[in-house]
């Protein structure tokens, strides 16, 4: 499961896959950043199992500790998959017959509905958007369930998919097109990490619908 990581995460991780092993002097160094700093990122990084902790012991003096990435974050690095997503991503969409491409991503979107929309079975709209909220933080989004005017709205943190994104905003329209099937209702796109914002939010688009039945 890929993890919630921000950009300096990334930069730690990639430093301790490039040197094999690192003290928190040499991390300074390589970043810029105070010591402090580093042993906090370090201890989070620790927490969630990626970055581990060995004991140095030198010919003189006290032992010294040095940082090495887990098995696990070994495979955290190795679940960046944006640049193959984007490729495949541009030659489907430049299949030149129409019912053939249409097809294709068709068959993406039905899959990623199935894989989303099997642990989604609340008889609200209210629980749907819950369990698909757990759902997508299982997978490693970043995502959070706000309420405004007594209708729930998916707010994404952080876009899983920003750099498709920004090269074609079809893979948007096809996120939420995935949501609205599993959680059985009309939404609509607010904002986007794509137009600048700070978060996706997605709405229910038509709140006599929800108001059909208990949110």
């Amino acid at each position: 499961m890929a993890l919630a990581l921000d950009e300096p995460d990334q930069t730690m991780l990639q430093l301790l896959q490039q040197r094999g092993s690192a003290t928190i002097q040499d991390l300074c160094d390589a970043t810029a950043v105070t010591a402090t700093a580093v042993r906090q990122r370090l201890n989070r990084l620790q927490g969630m199992g990626l970055v581990g902790r060995e004991a140095i012991r030198a010919s003189r003096g006290r032992p010294h500790h040095a940082y090495v990435l887990t098995d696990t974050g070994r495979q955290q690095l190795g679940d960046n998959y944006a640049e193959l997503a984007i490729l495949l991503w541009n030659e489907v969409r430049q299949i030149e017959e129409p019912t053939i491409r249409n097809r294709v991503l068709s068959k993406v979107e039905a899959q990623l509905s199935r894989g989303y929309g099997a642990a989604v079975v609340g008889e609200t709209v209210g629980q749907r958007f819950e369990q698909l909220q757990n759902v997508l933080q299982e997978r490693g989004f970043r995502i959070e369930i706000a309420v405004r005017d007594g209708l729930p709205i998916l707010r994404e943190q952080h876009c899983p998919y920003h750099k498709l994104a920004v090269a074609d905003a079809d893979i948007c329209q096809m996120e939420q097109r995935v949501f609205e099937k599993v959680l059985g209702v009309p939404l609509t796109l607010t904002q986007s990490c794509r137009d600048g914002h700070g978060c996706c939010e997605f709405h229910v688009a038509e709140p006599m619908m929800v108001g059909q039945q208990e949110v």
